[in-house]
């Protein structure tokens, strides 16, 4: 999988940010502090969902 970081991340491992991975069936989701400690995977959509929310939440 290819992990990508928010564009909002400063890019420095030392700040919170999680990064994502498409894959297959939907998305996962990990913390780009200490990735070997696991993902969370979520279905497509419930991703488009999750993403909704959070732009209707940010007006």
């Amino acid at each position: 999988m290819e992990w990508r970081t928010s564009s909002y991340s400063d890019g420095d491992h030392n700040s919170a940010c999680v990064e994502v991975a498409f894959h297959g069936y939907g998305v996962a989701v990990r913390d780009s502090k200490s990735p070997e400690t696991g993902t969370l995977r979520f279905p497509a959509a419930a991703w488009r969902a999750f993403l909704a929310a959070g732009q209707r939440g940010s007006r």
